[in-house]
């Protein structure tokens, strides 16, 4: 019997011993579950971000691949435009190659237009605005408040919104105060 009341006293230190461990064990396991999991979320975050970042680049590829192209073509809409200010509609002998020029540049501001890229062409007394404008010189102006635009040197265009080249435009200043005279002061 004493053997018994022994083995009965150590059951229960046993057993608890045990239970201690295997709550140990159970403890240890769950931290690990829960860093696996939160690995698990943190890995998974990161691939969709990678996966949104490509895809972002693919589309801004797309969007912007003409950016080359069609700050070359510029230069060659300026010429268009160029020749047509400069000759004279009324003269005849030229009429059939003026109309020529124009229907040629309505087409190409036409394809231009369909492939997003949109002229920056300022009308004058638009407020100056140094995100689509390069001012090339300021001008006293009576007629319109200071910074504005007085004239246009040279379209500007943008690409899906993204600025090619601006526009090239005079600035309007206010007059200069004048100053009485020496004979006025006198």
């Amino acid at each position: 019997m004493a053997d018994e009341q022994t083995q009965d006293t150590q059951t229960p230190d046993a057993n608890s011993a045990v239970g201690d461990e295997l709550a140990t064990r159970v403890q240890v396991l769950e931290e690990q579950l829960a860093a696996a999991q939160d690995q698990s979320l943190r890995v998974a975050a990161d691939l969709q971000n990678v996966r949104r970042r490509a895809e972002q680049d693919v589309e801004k590829a797309h969007k912007f691949a003409l950016e080359k192209f069609a700050s070359d073509l510029l230069p060659i809409i300026d010429s268009l435009e160029r020749g047509l200010e400069l000759s004279n509609p009324d003269d005849e002998n030229i009429r059939p190659m003026r109309e020529g020029i124009e229907l040629t540049l309505k087409m190409f501001q036409d394809t231009l237009k369909r492939y997003q890229l949109e002229a920056i062409d300022p009308v004058g007394g638009e407020p100056f605005n140094a995100e689509h404008h390069q001012a090339m010189a300021m001008q006293e102006s009576h007629d319109l408040e200071p910074n504005s635009v007085l004239k246009v040197f040279q379209k500007g265009y943008q690409l899906n919104g993204r600025l090619l080249r601006p526009a090239m435009v005079v600035v309007s200043k206010a007059p200069a105060p004048v100053s009485p005279s020496i004979d006025e002061q006198a």
